[in-house]
């Protein structure tokens, strides 16, 4: 089965703007109502069996179920009755606010942390249409339960053979998006190692640099807006909360990481496929760049946005019929991609000079060539056997980007271990 996401921009009028924006408010309002009856529950549970809290005590009888997904499900239709103002949201989305808060909860529970919060006003920011009996997208419009045609800028066609499975209505500033959810009952194999290799390293002095010697400078999206947004953020602090002047400004502030987190998007897809056109294989570390967002430098870690970076990659990749891989990040730094021996060198040191083999270049593209070097190294196992295999240096398009400083081309293991898949049958 092949699912895709596409996102649409759609323009719902007054009307429909102001009912999508009270949906989204009474789906608020069932989501913190389901989640106070489990946190009820759990409270109940808590005193010891023998004695009471002085504090408090929530008096729910012992053989009260817990309120599960099924059973608050099937309190909906009894709760429209006491609040009709639950009828004019379309049942099924409906069911989707508490489905949502119950994926929550088992999340919850199976790692043990993150319980469920309540959600504020204005927080709760989508809504999802999750069935449809017929086509509900054209040309022009989309068409919603119980809002009818909405227009929408379909910049690229639905392919065929795909049929609409879901769509979710979001809202981002003062902008409205259609998400369509659409699957085609095929099977689709993931790429194979083939082609030209290249190892990634990303980093804050350099957003990327490859093994073929490119860099790529950081573009810093956040820092160079971050004196606009202070101004307007200084702004919002000083009107009163709730007022029209307050929300007037709070869509500015909006607006702004919007256009932000635009920018950055269309960056990161425009080197995904940079590197796509380059090589055949690439290659990035296995890093979790969450722990590294929360050091000294977690600002700019997030300005860079690295981790969305790797997704947007790996799914060009797999668009392309490109391979990716991720390699073990341990020691990339530290090592010498000619010799493979040990060099110690501390952040301040921007130049890979081997004591060994004497091969000189700049650090991030000494990581990058180790990368590659692992990658290469990883994707000829012996479950790979029975296919014929060729030096990366003679398969078609490869040409050699390290620079010896005797101008040789220099000696070592690096040619048996630059061994990839050749799609060949075995002679």
């Amino acid at each position: 089965m092949l699912t895709f996401n596409y996102c649409y921009r759609i323009y719902p009028d007054a009307t429909q703007q102001q009912r999508l924006i009270e949906w989204m408010e009474t789906c608020r309002r069932a989501y913190n109502y389901a989640l106070g009856e489990i946190k009820d529950w759990c409270n109940s549970r808590k005193c010891l069996i023998d004695r009471c809290s002085l504090a408090k005590e929530y008096i729910i009888p012992a053989d009260t179920p817990f309120p599960g997904e099924l059973r608050q499900l099937n309190n909906l239709p009894k709760v429209k009755k006491e609040y009709p103002k639950l009828r004019e949201v379309p049942s099924q989305v409906l069911q989707q606010a508490i489905k949502q808060l119950h994926k929550a909860w088992d999340y919850f529970k199976s790692r043990g942390f993150g319980f469920p919060r309540f959600k504020k006003i204005g927080q709760f920011k989508s809504l999802l249409f999750p069935q449809f009996k017929e086509n509900p997208v054209t040309n022009l419009h989309v068409k919603l339960p119980k809002l009818g045609t909405i227009p929408i800028n379909l910049h690229r066609p639905i392919p065929s053979g795909f049929t609409v499975k879901q769509v979710r209505i979001t809202r981002k500033a003062d902008k409205w998006y259609a998400c369509i959810n659409i699957q085609c009952d095929v099977s689709v194999p993931n790429p194979r190692p083939h082609g030209h290799p290249i190892g990634v390293d990303v980093g804050l002095e350099k957003f990327l640099a490859t093994s073929d010697g490119v860099v790529v400078k950081p573009p810093k999206f956040f820092k160079a807006l971050q004196s606009k947004l202070k101004l307007l953020q200084r702004r919002l602090s000083r009107k009163q909360k709730r007022s029209n002047n307050y929300e007037k400004q709070r869509l500015k502030v909006a607006r702004l990481h919007h256009y932000i987190d635009n920018i950055r998007k269309d960056f990161h897809f425009k080197q995904a496929h940079a590197l796509c056109d380059a090589g055949d294989m690439v290659f990035m570390e296995d890093l979790d760049y969450r722990v590294s967002a929360k050091g000294m430098l977690g600002k700019q870690m997030l300005d860079a946005g690295f981790g969305q970076f790797r997704t947007i990659t790996q799914y060009i990749c797999w668009k392309r019929g490109k391979f990716f891989g991720v390699v073990d990040a341990r020691g990339t730094s530290q090592e010498c991609p000619e010799c493979k021996g040990e060099v110690k060198k501390d952040l301040s040191v921007r130049v890979h000079d081997c004591p060994h083999c004497g091969y000189k270049t700049d650090r991030d593209v000494a990581s990058t060539q180790v990368i590659r070097n692992r990658g290469i190294k990883l994707i000829s196992t012996d479950g790979l056997s029975g296919k014929e295999t060729a030096c990366a240096a003679d398969l078609p398009g490869v040409e050699v980007t390290q620079n010896h400083p005797s101008g040789e081309t220099p000696k070592g293991n690096n040619q048996e271990i630059l061994k990839v898949i050749w799609g060949g049958p075995t002679p």
